[in-house]
């Protein structure tokens, strides 16, 4: 989803990023890599697939149709795109995970007006055991929120349970909203909130294990571990800078988080996840917020990409990142 702010940061930070960053940590094989598919131009959402290692799937944020791609992380190069059919046209699709059995969610969530839209939708599809174009069908859910419609695009799904949960979007903060136990293809969905997520958030994740949740938005994120289904907060994500960042997903094994943004030609940049490696942990790592811990820093943004994002905060203010108190 676009908004005026994240366009002019996006200016602001394109000679930043064009300077050469330390590289992240690749001991477990995951290097990040460049969307080479020029149909890719808007991607608003992340998933590492545990059917296929190696493979992410992402989609276009709107316009585009009912579409998702499965990206080679070895070569940033797509090895299948998948058409979704049995729903109706897409809106506004903003997000994508991974349940159980292999099941790939997608949410149709995005709301370019802020709560306009009384109901959103949910796809739920198999992901193929062969990695070719091809046309899936899907199930269709509409989802509402308690309290009233508002603007989301973060989609997350427990991976034992499959239980589905939203973080709206919102500058000021939003929430966790938990879905239905099982989702119905036959009714409506009511999303309630469970839980304060102090960010503007622009997507979230599940680690492999269920444990840890991941919430990032466009200049910082957030750990939570799931403690039970009353997340806590255990610190800051070291969050890179990036033109439009809206996708963030654990790797299959859980060590890693890889960030990805929209804009053609767009990186998917890995980060250690809290916990992940000798030398991350929660709250560790210089943050996009301008927050860090304890010792192991990994100092991978250049001086003139911390001077802009410096300059961002000040611009927008810290109200826009995270809720005070």
């Amino acid at each position: 989803m676009r908004r005026p702010f994240a366009l002019l940061a996006g200016a602001l930070l394109v000679a930043a990023l064009a300077a050469p960053a330390a590289p992240a940590s690749a001991a477990d094989g995951d290097q990040g890599f460049t969307l080479q598919d020029p149909r890719i131009t808007e991607s608003s959402g992340l998933a590492a697939s545990r059917l296929h290692p190696g493979v992410y799937w992402t989609h276009n944020d709107s316009d585009d149709g009912p579409y998702l791609y499965a990206v080679d992380g070895s070569t940033g190069r797509t090895v299948a795109r998948l058409t979704l059919k049995g729903i109706g046209a897409p809106r506004d699709v903003e997000a994508i995970s991974i349940g159980p059995g292999n099941e790939i969610y997608v949410g149709d969530i995005g709301d370019n007006f802020g709560g306009r839209w009384p109901y959103v939708w949910i796809y739920k599809l198999p992901e193929p055991k062969e990695l070719k174009d091809q046309t899936v069908k899907a199930t269709q859910y509409i989802v509402k929120y308690e309290g009233g419609p508002r603007d989301a695009e973060s989609l997350l799904v427990r991976p034992k349970t499959g239980r589905v949960y939203i973080v709206d979007k919102h500058e000021d903060g939003g929430h966790l909203f938990e879905g239905p136990a099982r989702l119905s293809a036959s009714g409506t969905n009511l999303f309630r909130p469970v839980a304060p997520v102090d960010l503007w958030a622009t997507d979230a994740a599940f680690s492999p294990d269920g444990e840890h949740l991941a919430v990032r938005g466009y200049f910082g994120g957030i750990a939570y571990d799931w403690n039970g289904g009353k997340i806590k907060k255990t610190g800051r994500l070291d969050v890179p800078l990036q033109r439009q960042g809206e996708g963030v997903t654990y790797s299959a094994d859980g060590k890693k988080l890889l960030y990805s943004s929209e804009g053609a030609g767009s990186e998917v940049v890995v980060r250690d996840a809290p916990g992940g490696g000798a030398d991350s942990g929660a709250g560790q790592g210089p943050s996009a917020s301008g927050k860090a811990g304890g010792g192991g820093h990994d100092i991978s943004l250049t001086t003139g990409a911390l001077a802009v994002g410096a300059a961002c905060l000040a611009l927008f203010g810290l109200r826009r990142l995270f809720r005070r108190g």
